[in-house]
């Protein structure tokens, strides 16, 4: 079998999967997103204010834990399982007391 060797590596699929999810995430910074996660608190609500890296930077609005609320989340975009950002379409639910 050819042993083949090169300099230069090819990206993988994941890693132009990953790239286009940073870009996207990027064209939304000011917009509201809803965050379903495998792993605890599973879901959020907040309003992208910026990328760094693969992580994206949320102003946590509701979670399932409320003393989670109100605060700057850091969220891998691997931790990401399925995501909604507003976007013209249906606008996510306010989930918090007197809302409803």
């Amino acid at each position: 079998m050819a042993d083949y060797k090169y300099d230069y590596k090819f990206p993988t699929v994941n890693d132009v999967h990953d790239q286009s999810l940073v870009y996207y995430f990027m064209e939304q910074v000011g917009k509201r997103i809803l965050i379903m996660s495998p792993a605890f608190p599973f879901i959020i609500i907040g309003i992208i204010l910026e990328t760094i890296d693969d992580y994206l930077v949320v102003d946590v609005e509701t979670t399932n834990i409320a003393e989670l609320e109100n605060r700057d989340w850091f969220i891998h975009i691997h931790d990401i399982e399925v995501f909604y950002v507003e976007n013209g379409g249906p606008p996510i639910p306010k989930l918090k007391d007197g809302y409803c």
